[in-house]
């Protein structure tokens, strides 16, 4: 365990499955995610264990953060592809009862640590929708950049991707 000013964070553990269903599948904390929230508990278990999986074959991955009252959300890093290019993404999700409170900043500034520690062969991304703006805020307060020029256009509803990175040379 690992602990940010007020908070811990944990590796990933299969007693953390029903708290991920809950953040996941709440259309809250999924407003600006063009898939949604997950539907089905099966898509949920899927993901899961890609996380575990993650985390068991590179010792590292999304973190379950917990404050007093309990888990509020999950974040940290892991191994994605992004324009054909082997990259770490910066996630965080976290249940409406955590936002505003400087929970995923904090958070994510402690993964941009572990990526500079320890990752940095491969570069940090983050993405995002257009109006998403508090997570293009997130990114920025961890120390990332935006980088127009890694955007997708994704076609989707709520727009193209808006991407943030360290490391892409």
């Amino acid at each position: 365990m690992t602990r940010t000013e007020r908070l811990s964070i944990d590796r990933l553990s299969v007693v953390d499955f029903d708290a991920m269903w809950s953040i996941h599948a709440d259309p809250l904390t999924n407003a600006f995610n063009p898939a949604g929230p997950l539907i089905a508990r099966s898509d949920a278990q899927r993901q899961f264990g890609d996380w575990l999986t993650h985390w068991h074959e590179h010792g590292f991955g999304y973190w379950t953060v917990r404050d007093d009252e309990g888990v509020v959300g999950f974040s940290g890093i892991r191994f994605s592809t992004w324009n054909d290019r082997t990259v770490l993404n910066l996630f965080y999700r976290y249940t409406p009862r955590a936002w505003g409170k400087g929970y995923a900043t904090e958070v994510a500034r402690a993964a941009v640590e572990l990526w500079r520690d320890e990752h940095s062969a491969h570069p940090l991304i983050a993405y995002t929708t257009p109006g998403n703006v508090g997570s293009q805020r997130t990114a920025l307060s961890a120390g990332l950049e935006r980088r127009p020029d890694l955007d997708r256009v994704t076609g989707a509803e709520l727009g193209d991707d808006v991407v943030f990175a360290l490391g892409w040379s």
